[in-house]
């Protein structure tokens, strides 16, 4: 049998040889929430440090008591001190509730003051005028609408590096969640309701987004990129759409919303005049139902 030394040094190299997997894995494998390119997935990012390090303040002592009490309190070691009529500990008691107080309140002012300051319908505090995107969630597709610029978009879009965006969301079909983990948190999508997402990409690059929320037999191709890119490029793209783009009629949408997964990008030069809000308005007002008018 092992002796003690050689099962804490075989406990050691295991624990040592699962922190080197870990390392290289991740240092490989980057994980998206915690790579933000954005002053809002940025602040998020920073809540995930801040909540887990926190967190290890008590989980840390719990393992490490938990295999130091098992170690200690073994049938082996007759070493050990028994105390079966120890009932009460004024410091243990102490630590056991003082310590979870703390980090408990810490944890309700953090939270109260990031709800408040990460308000996804909050615009982000700026003297830049906001790009406006209006999203649709279809079945099993993204229609991303440019009102100013009069042109649309499946399963793509572009924005201008360091200008905040404002998305307007809704869905064409079942309840949806839209998400860019590099840009921000996920926000709700449903039919007959427009919520909104203040977003911002700090650094150029293409950025992955899907949807976080299952919807049906196409959710799993249901996936949008998103480029950040300089004004310049920006510009170009949009001329780009209006040259090469067809146009987005009632005929043109009412395809498009037909159920289909793993669909290509795809452009529109125009849009039917407030395309958005009829979408809306097929939810709540009689008599549109089905169509988009």
């Amino acid at each position: 049998m092992m002796n003690k030394r050689s099962k804490l040094a075989t406990l050691l190299l295991l624990l040592i040889a699962f922190a080197g997997i870990c390392v290289y894995y991740f240092s490989h494998h980057p994980v998206a929430v915690l790579d933000p390119k954005g002053p809002i997935a940025l602040h998020e990012r920073n809540l995930i440090y801040f909540t887990l390090a926190l967190c290890m303040v008590v989980v840390i002592p719990v393992f490490v008591l938990t295999i130091v009490f098992a170690w200690r309190y073994r049938e082996s070691n007759h070493k050990a001190r028994y105390s079966p009529n120890l009932d009460h500990n004024s410091a243990a008691e102490a630590a056991w509730w003082l310590i979870p107080t703390i980090i408990i309140a810490i944890l309700s002012v953090v939270t109260w003051r990031s709800s408040h300051s990460l308000d996804p319908f909050r615009p982000i505090d700026t003297t830049k005028r906001p790009l406006s995107i209006q999203v649709v969630a279809m079945d099993w597709k993204w229609l991303f609408i440019y009102p100013r610029q009069n042109i649309a978009s499946v399963n793509y879009f572009q924005i201008p590096v360091n200008t905040p965006v404002d998305f307007e969301i809704t869905s064409d079909a079942p309840m949806n969640s839209f998400w860019i983990p590099q840009l921000g948190g996920q926000i709700y999508a449903m039919a007959g309701m427009a919520t909104h997402l203040h977003l911002e990409a700090t650094n150029t690059g293409t950025y992955n987004g899907s949807s976080a929320n299952i919807s049906g037999q196409g959710f799993a191709g249901m996936s949008f990129t998103a480029t950040a890119s300089s004004r310049t490029d920006f510009q170009k793209w949009i001329q780009l759409v209006k040259t090469t783009g067809t146009p987005l009629n009632l005929a043109s949408y009412n395809r498009l919303a037909q159920p289909s997964s793993n669909d290509p990008v795809a452009y529109y030069s125009s849009e039917q005049p407030d395309l958005f809000g009829n979408v809306l308005a097929r939810f709540t007002v009689p008599g549109m139902e089905g169509y988009v008018q």
